[in-house]
C-alpha cells in the first residue's frame, strides 16, 4: 500500500510538474490565434537559424525571444534559449533559461533529444564560476545516462570535475596581473583571436571572423571565414584594424606566428589543405607567402607557429595520426642544408590526449607557452609554459587566473620587454564571441613612479607596478636600427652574427632586411654579448654589450654604417679586452680576432695597422707603451695565426687621438680602444 503511494505521488509531482510547460497549441492560446501563428512562425524561423550552426545563434535568439514575449513557460523554448546564450558568451543568461527549463518540465533531462540538459546546465555554473553547482550537475548528468552512453562520456565528465576543482583552487588564488580588453575599436561581435605583436608594440597582426571578411562567405558552422587584420598603436590608441592585406583571400586565413624579429609572419591557410605558410616583411608589409615544406604540413591541419631566435627550430601545432590525441606539437630543425627536416613530437609530457594549440617560444629558447585543454585545465584551453632545463621540457605549469578562465584562453604571446602578455579570451566583459586582451604582469605592490612607458588602453589610469614578474619573464634589451652603407646611405642587407664572449659561442646568426636593411636583436641580461656586421665587399663593424644581470628591460635604437674596403678606412674593435691595465689578451677576445683573422684570408691583398689608444688618466708615457703593448699583442695574435709579418703594422698613440671629451667615464671608455686602419688593399 505504501509503495502505491508513492507511485501516486511520483505521477502527481511528474503531472503537475508537466502541466507547468505550457506548449504552442491553440488549447492553451484559444482567443490568441493570430499571436501563437506569430509565435510559432517564429520559433520555425528560429530553428532553422539554429540548425545551420553556432554562427547563427545570436540570430536565432531574436526569433526565439519574440515567441518567448508571447509564452515564456516553455520548457523547450528555454532549452534552445539556454543553449543559444551558452554559445554566444552570455553564460548568465543561459543559466537563467536552463534553469527554467528544468522548473517547468523536469522529464526533459529524460528525453533523448534534449537530455544534454543538466551537461550544459553544468557547462554554464562551470563557465559563470559557479563551480560547486557545476560539480553537482556534472554528476547528476552522469547518473541519468544510460550504460552505452556512460561508456562514452564517463572519461569527459571526469575531467569536467577536475577542471572544477582546478578552478575553485586556482580563483581562490589569483596571480597578480592587469587583464585588460584591447576595446571595441579593435574587438568586434565576432571572433577575434590569435593576436601577434611586433616586438616594437606598434602593430597588432590578428585573426577575425568578422562580417567584412574576404568574399564574404561564411563556413559550415555559419560563422564568417577568418581573414588576417592589422591594427596600429598611434597617438595613444588602437586605430581601426584593415584586413587590406594581399593575404587574404576568400578561404579562411589567419595568423599563425611571427619571428622575435618581426622579420618573418606565419600564417594560415585552409585553400589547398590547412597549411602554414611563412611571409617575408618586404618594406613595411608582409608578402610573397610561400608554403613551408610537406614535412610541416603533412596532417590533417597545421595551424600555429613558433621559430626560435636563431631560426634554426620552428615549433608548430599539427592534428596527425601519430599524435597522442587531437592537435599536437611538434617541432623541426634546419639540417646542414638548409633544409627542415626530421620532425619530432615534443612528447607525452607536453602534449596530451586533448589539444594542444598556439605555440609560443621566448627569444632565448628556454620557455615554450602552449595553450592545452589537458594538464590542469580550468575548462577549454589554458595558457601553460614550459621550461628546457638540461635538453628536457619542465612538467607544464597552468599560469593561473584571472588570466586563464574556464573558458578558452588561446594564442599568448609576450612583448619582447617581457611586461606584457597578448592573447584571446571569452569572457563576461568581452564584445563577441572572443576578443583580444592585454596582461600586465606585476608582482610585490610597489608603484613606480612617474612611469609613462606605452601606456595602453583601460589600465593606464591605474598604478603600474615595477617589480618581479609574476610569472617570471627574462627582461630583455631590445637592439634596433638599419645597416646602411656609410656613403651612399643605402639600406644594405647583412649577415648579423651574436657571440657569446665569456663561452666563444655563436648564439644566432640573420640578415637585415634587404629592402629597409633593418634588424631587431633580443638581448637577455646576465651576457657579454660580441656583434658583428659583415657584408661582401664591406670591412665588418663590431658592437659589445655586456649586459648586467639586474638590467632593467629597454630599448636601444643604433643604426649601423658599414664602410667599403679602402685605403684609409678605420674600424674600431669593440669586442678586443684587456687585463687591468696590461696588455694581455682575455678570451672574450677569441671570436673578434678571429673575425680580423678572416677578413686578412678573405681579402690576401689587405695591409693593416693596428692602433692602440687610451684615455687621459696617467701620464704621457705610461700610456703610449701601454698602447703600443696593446696593439702589438694584436699583431702577435694575428702572425700566430700565419698572416705574413709584411701586411701588418702595429702602433700606440696613448691618448694623442681621442674620439670623444675625457671628462666623463662614457667618453674615456670610447677612448679606450684597439682599431685597424686600412693601409694597402
Amino acid at each position: 500500500m505504501r509503495g502505491l503511494i508513492t507511485i501516486l505521488a511520483l505521477a502527481s509531482m511528474i503531472l503537475s510538474s508537466t502541466a507547468q510547460s505550457v506548449e504552442f497549441t491553440k488549447y492553451n492560446f484559444p482567443n490568441n490565434r493570430n499571436e501563437l501563428s506569430d509565435a510559432l512562425g517564429a520559433i520555425k524561423d528560429g530553428d532553422k537559424l539554429f540548425d545551420d550552426g553556432p554562427g547563427m545563434y545570436y540570430l536565432a535568439v531574436e526569433k526565439y525571444k519574440t515567441a518567448y514575449a508571447f509564452n515564456p513557460n516553455n520548457a523547450l523554448l528555454n532549452y534552445k534559449l539556454g543553449k543559444c546564450y551558452l554559445q554566444n558568451n552570455d553564460k548568465a543568461e543561459a543559466i537563467k533559461y536552463f534553469e527554467k527549463a528544468y522548473d517547468l518540465d523536469p522529464r526533459i533531462s529524460l528525453d533523448m533529444e534534449y537530455n544534454d540538459i543538466n551537461y550544459l546546465m553544468a557547462r554554464a555554473y562551470h563557465l559563470n564560476y559557479n563551480f560547486e553547482k557545476a560539480i553537482e550537475k556534472y554528476k547528476q548528468h552522469r547518473s541519468l545516462l544510460k550504460p552505452e552512453q556512460l561508456a562514452l562520456e564517463a572519461e569527459l565528465l571526469d575531467k569536467k570535475v577536475q577542471e572544477c576543482e582546478t578552478a575553485i583552487a586556482m580563483v581562490n588564488k589569483p596571480v597578480r596581473v592587469f587583464v585588460d580588453n584591447l576595446g571595441n575599436v579593435v574587438n568586434s561581435a565576432y571572433p577575434d583571436y590569435s593576436p601577434l605583436v611586433v616586438p616594437e608594440e606598434d602593430m597588432i597582426i590578428f585573426t577575425s571572423s568578422r562580417d567584412n571578411t574576404t568574399g564574404g562567405k561564411r563556413d559550415k558552422d555559419s560563422f564568417y571565414f577568418e581573414d588576417i587584420f592589422v591594427t596600429y598603436y598611434q597617438n595613444g590608441s588602437w586605430t581601426v584594424p584593415d584586413n587590406a592585406y594581399d593575404l587574404n583571400s576568400d578561404n579562411h586565413d589567419a595568423t599563425a606566428g611571427i619571428s622575435s624579429d618581426g622579420l618573418i609572419l606565419y600564417i594560415y591557410k585552409s585553400a589547398g589543405g590547412n597549411n602554414l605558410y611563412e611571409c617575408p616583411l618586404v618594406g613595411n608589409q608582409y608578402k610573397n607567402p610561400s608554403k613551408l615544406p610537406n614535412s610541416i604540413n603533412n596532417g590533417l591541419k597545421s595551424s600555429s607557429a613558433a621559430l626560435t631566435f636563431d631560426k634554426r627550430t620552428l615549433y608548430f601545432t599539427s592534428i596527425r595520426d601519430e599524435g597522442y590525441g587531437g592537435a599536437d606539437i611538434y617541432y623541426v630543425r634546419l639540417d646542414e642544408k638548409g633544409k627542415w627536416s626530421d620532425v619530432r613530437n615534443i612528447g607525452a609530457g607536453i602534449n596530451t590526449p586533448f589539444d594542444e594549440e598556439s605555440v609560443f617560444i621566448t627569444s632565448d629558447g628556454k620557455t615554450l607557452y602552449f595553450s592545452s585543454k589537458g594538464h590542469t585545465s580550468m575548462g577549454g584551453f589554458d595558457i601553460f609554459k614550459t621550461e628546457l632545463v638540461d635538453g628536457k621540457w619542465t612538467n607544464p605549469v597552468n599560469l593561473g587566473y584571472p588570466i586563464n578562465t574556464p573558458d578558452d584562453d588561446v594564442f599568448f604571446t609576450i612583448a619582447e620587454n617581457g611586461q606584457r602578455g597578448y592573447y584571446s579570451s571569452k569572457k563576461a566583459d568581452g564584445y563577441g564571441e572572443q576578443d583580444l586582451y592585454i596582461i600586465t604582469f606585476l608582482g610585490a605592490a610597489k608603484p613606480m613612479i612617474n612611469n609613462t612607458e606605452h601606456e595602453l588602453l583601460a589600465f593606464k589610469a591605474r598604478p603600474v607596478f615595477a617589480t618581479e614578474l609574476e610569472p617570471k619573464i627574462e627582461q630583455n634589451i631590445i637592439l634596433t636600427g638599419v645597416i646602411l652603407d656609410a656613403i651612399t646611405l643605402e639600406p644594405l642587407q647583412a649577415t648579423i652574427e651574436i657571440v657569446d664572449n665569456s663561452k666563444n659561442e655563436l648564439i644566432a646568426s640573420f640578415e637585415s632586411s634587404s629592402v629597409s636593411g633593418g634588424y631587431l636583436l633580443s638581448l637577455r641580461a646576465g651576457i657579454n654579448y660580441g656583434i658583428s656586421v659583415n657584408k661582401e665587399d664591406y670591412l665588418f663593424h663590431s658592437e659589445n654589450f655586456d649586459i648586467p644581470a639586474d638590467a632593467a628591460s629597454k630599448k636601444i635604437k643604433k643604426d649601423i654604417m658599414l664602410k667599403k674596403v679602402a685605403v684609409g678606412t678605420k674600424i674600431v674593435l669593440n669586442n678586443i679586452f684587456f687585463d687591468f691595465n696590461k696588455s694581455t689578451l682575455r678570451p672574450e677576445s677569441t671570436a673578434e680576432l678571429d673575425r680580423l683573422y678572416k677578413l686578412l684570408l678573405d681579402v690576401p691583398t689587405l695591409k693593416i695597422e693596428i692602433s692602440g689608444h687610451t684615455d687621459n688618466i696617467g701620464g704621457a708615457s705610461y700610456n703610449q707603451k701601454l698602447s703600443e703593448d696593446r696593439a702589438k699583442s694584436v699583431v702577435d695574435y694575428l702572425l700566430g695565426k700565419g698572416i705574413e709579418s709584411g701586411r701588418l703594422k702595429f702602433m700606440g698613440y696613448g691618448f694623442q687621438r681621442p674620439v670623444a671629451p675625457n671628462d666623463t667615464d662614457e667618453g674615456r671608455q670610447l677612448n679606450r680602444r684597439t682599431e685597424f686602419e686600412v693601409l694597402e688593399k
